[in-house]
Parts: C-alpha cells; sequence; structure tokens
C-alpha cells in the first residue's frame, strides 16, 4: 500500500496495493473513540449495524483488503468496541474526548518514524479498499508529508472544509461544527475534508507535538497538523476521492439510514454480478455475512441475514427471512422463517414453516405448510409434509410423517429425544411422548398417542376404542329445557 501501485489480488480475496521491498506497510489508526451523542443511543455510533456488520468493520475490512497489516484503533476508556475487535488489531485509548488530533496523538506509541500512517475515521463504512490504495499511492508518488482526501459536495454542511491559497494549494482545513470557527467565506466552500489522510511517521509525530487547541470548543484537531507541516517547509497534498458516497459518514439516524441503503446497494450487485438474481432489490435484506451461489433466485421481500449460506440454483421466497442458516444447491424456500437451520441438497421448505436452530434437513427431505422443526434431524428423502411440530427427534431415512404429527419432547423439567426409524409411515394426528423410538418401517395408527417403544415392522395402535352413545344429543336438548 504505497509507492507501487497494483491491483488486488482477486483470487485470493486479499489485497495487495504496495510493494513492501519498497516502502514498509503503513500503521493505520482508526479513530473510534466517540460515543455519538447525535445518534441518540446508549449504543457507540460506530457499533450500531450496516448491514449486518457493525459500522466499524466495514473500514476496518476496507483497509484489510487494501494490504494494511497493522491496525490500531483509537478507543476511549469504556473499551466498549473489545468485543467485536479481531484478535489482531490493536487499541489505543483516547483518556478524554478531545478531539481528532489528540486521538491520534493517544496511538503515537504505535506510529514508526521511517513508514507512513494512515488515519481514518471509525464511522466511514462506505470506503473502499481501492479509494484507499490510491489515496496513498498519490501520497507516495507525490513525495508529500501529509495527503488528505476530499470531495466536492453540494451541501457540505457539517464537513471540515478545504482551504486553498492563491496558488491553489492546500492550505488547511477549518472544522465548521462550532459557530465561531469558520467565516462566512470558508462556510461558502464545497470541497470538504472527508476524514481519511495520509502521513509521513516522522512528520506526523513532530507535527502532533506543536499541535493546539485555539477552537471555539478548545480541542486539538487531526487537520490543524497542516499548517504546522506546512510552516515546516514539507508538502501537503489534497487527493480528490471521484465518488463522494466513498467518504459520507455518519452523525444520526438519518445518515445510518442513507448509508445502509448504498452499502445494501452495493451488496446486491455483487450477488447480481456473481450470477444471482435478485427479483426485486428494493424489497429485498441481505446482510454483509451472507454468501449466494449462482443461478439461485432471490424472490421478493425476503430477508437474509447473518452468516447464511446459499447453494448455487436454489429458489428463496417470496416472503421468507432466513438467518444464519446453511443451505444446499437446489433448495426452496417458499414464504417461511429460518434461524440457525440446515437443509441439504434439495430439500424443499414451506410455505409456511417455521425450522428453528437445529433443525438438520438432509438431502430431498421435506418440510411444508405449518410444519415448525426444531433441534431435530430430518433424514434424506423424510417427509413431514404439514401441520406438524418436529422438536429433539432423530428421524431416518425415506419416512413419512402424517399431519398433525407431535412430539412431545418436554416432560416440564427436561427435554427428551424421539427417535424414528427409516421407512416409517407415521399416520395423522399421531403424538410420541418422549423418550420413545420407533423401528425401522414401522407404522404408527392415526390419532395414536405413542408412549411405548415400536419394534421394526410393527403397526402401533395407542387410542381407545371407539364407544357410540345412542340418543345422547336428545339427552343434551331435555337438559337445556329443565335449566332456568
Amino acid at each position: 500500500m504505497c509507492c507501487h501501485y497494483t491491483t488486488p489480488d482477486r483470487r485470493s480475496g486479499a489485497g495487495r496495493y504496495y510493494d513492501a521491498r519498497r516502502m514498509p506497510a503503513p500503521t493505520v489508526i482508526m479513530l473510534a473513540a466517540g460515543e455519538g451523542t447525535r445518534m441518540r443511543s446508549a449504543v457507540p455510533k460506530v457499533l450500531h449495524p450496516i448491514c449486518g456488520r457493525p459500522m466499524l468493520l466495514w473500514p476496518l475490512h476496507a483497509v484489510r483488503a487494501a494490504g494494511a497489516e497493522r491496525v490500531v484503533v483509537v478507543d476511549n476508556p469504556r473499551r466498549r468496541l473489545a468485543d467485536i475487535l479481531p484478535e489482531d488489531v490493536e487499541v489505543a485509548i483516547q483518556a478524554e474526548p478531545l478531539g481528532t488530533g489528540d486521538a491520534v496523538a493517544a496511538a503515537a506509541e504505535h506510529v514508526r518514524r521511517d513508514a507512513p500512517v494512515l488515519v481514518i475515521n471509525g464511522d466511514m463504512p462506505l470506503i473502499t479498499a481501492d479509494a484507499i490504495a490510491a489515496l496513498v499511492a498519490a501520497h507516495a508518488s507525490a513525495g508529500a508529508a501529509a495527503t488528505l482526501a476530499s470531495m466536492e459536495l453540494a451541501d457540505p454542511s457539517g464537513y471540515g472544509r478545504v482551504l486553498r491559497g492563491a496558488d491553489g494549494n492546500v492550505i488547511g482545513v477549518v472544522e465548521t461544527k462550532e459557530e465561531g470557527d469558520p467565516t462566512a467565506e470558508q462556510l461558502a466552500v464545497r470541497e470538504v475534508n472527508a476524514g481519511l489522510y495520509a502521513f509521513d511517521g516522522g512528520a506526523l509525530l513532530d507535527a502532533l507535538g506543536a499541535l493546539g487547541a485555539d477552537n471555539a470548543k478548545g480541542e486539538r484537531y487531526l487537520p490543524d497538523v497542516l499548517p504546522v507541516l506546512l510552516e515546516a517547509g514539507l508538502a501537503v497534498q489534497a487527493h480528490a476521492l471521484a465518488d463522494p458516497d466513498l467518504a459520507l459518514g455518519v452523525n444520526d439516524r438519518v445518515d445510518l439510514a442513507r448509508v445502509t441503503r448504498l452499502a445494501q446497494r452495493r451488496l446486491h450487485a455483487a450477488h447480481q454480478r456473481a450470477g444471482v438474481t435478485i427479483v426485486d432489490p428494493e424489497s429485498t435484506l441481505i446482510e454483509a455475512g451472507v454468501t449466494i451461489g449462482a443461478d439461485t433466485v432471490i424472490e421478493p421481500s425476503c430477508f437474509l441475514r447473518g452468516e447464511t449460506a446459499i447453494g448455487a440454483g436454489c429458489v428463496i421466497g417470496p416472503l421468507s427471512t432466513v438467518i444464519d442458516c446453511r443451505l444446499g444447491d437446489g433448495v426452496r424456500v417458499l414464504h417461511s422463517y429460518l434461524e440457525g437451520a440446515d437443509a441439504a441438497e434439495g430439500v424443499t421448505i414451506g410455505p409456511f414453516a417455521y425450522l428453528r436452530p437445529g433443525a438438520d434437513l438432509r438431502a430431498g427431505a421435506k418440510a411444508g405448510t405449518f410444519v415448525e422443526i426444531k433441534n431435530a434431524v430430518v433424514g434424506a428423502g423424510s417427509k413431514v409434509p404439514h401441520l406438524s411440530y418436529v422438536g429433539d427427534a432423530d428421524i431416518g431415512t425415506h419416512t413419512n410423517l402424517g399431519a398433525g404429527t407431535i412430539t412431545a419432547n418436554y416432560d416440564g423439567r427436561a427435554k427428551h429425544r424421539t427417535r424414528i426409524g427409516d421407512r416409517v409411515r407415521v399416520s395423522v394426528d399421531t403424538a410420541f411422548v418422549a423418550p420413545v423410538s420407533v423401528g425401522d418401517d414401522a407404522y404408527t395408527a392415526a390419532g395414536s398417542v405413542i408412549t411405548d417403544d415400536v419394534p421394526p415392522g410393527a403397526l402401533g395402535v395407542a387410542r381407545e376404542r371407539q364407544r357410540n352413545v345412542e340418543g345422547y344429543a336428545e339427552r343434551v336438548a331435555r337438559r337445556s329445557e329443565r335449566e332456568p
């Protein structure tokens, strides 16, 4: 990631944007210590999810894909980011919220004087590896002490303005969030600071030592190192981002919704270019951790969440939710809700099925209309066609459960398993009171409550013999006449 700019290695998925033989890889400092008060949330701003991934992890993935080898995240003393950060990410603590310059200074011990430094805001979820690498390449080729990413916005409200001298060169950045910092003339500038910088490590360390707090909030702003560098006779430049959306930040819930919409479009486009048909992208939610095979069709109003993996040639939906599931090739899911379930190749699910965690449908199995399955194995070719609850059970291959089959798995204190063998035919309205086993090739009679094991090849019958009470309706009528 520097003077030798190359394209990413698409086969491995890892970015290789710099030649480590010619220049050391930069240290990345990611600013994430702020709580984001304008979010009006008990959750830190950078932990709000965007398409299923915490906001902070979007730029973190981008810098990793661009080839960064060392990442330092600046957190605050509450250390609320620890649970989501990868183990190889280092953490620096900003003791007090005294501005972006103070935050970078908190990470100074991680900076090498002889290597470049990339500083990026943690609330920049749309930034890409390509954009990061292009900035660092421009920085290296110019031999600058500092290069900041800039963009031109029709409405630059809330962003720091890039200031240029009469010769067009960058002379600094003015923050605009506090009244009294910018002048009216500076507020009219449309070129803004994107919150992404490349620095020479030694120059940054020296400039941080001279950084003051002459502003309305009395904080140390990182852009104020630029005049310090210029006064030292060093070069400072701006690198324009081709797409201003790449550097969109998040300050409130409106911004969050905007970047989420853009991130979702990007995810949809990636799946579509990989051979997935998304019939109606506007009604479809696909989170960042989802993988989908080629020739799969996602029907309208589907929600694919978490670490869901869907194979090739599947049809999902319409109106289906799939969360943290693994679906093999050729699976069909119609108008159903699945969470934590596995379905092997050729499985059919729905409509109106509910697969809960631990549901495991083997090749060619079926969970039909109004079927609920949890913590249960349905063997290859077996069918649970409709109106059934299967929980804590093991079902063999090529078995059929009739409508209204229930596994009574809970005795009020503990769960118990039901075991049903291969090629079993379970008639309608059968209840299995666990623990109970049914042997291969067995049958049950309709309306049975099975409380004992059924041997292989046997017919299990467990119901009271029918008795007809003659004249019952007449007796009921006479009783009603006598009652006041």
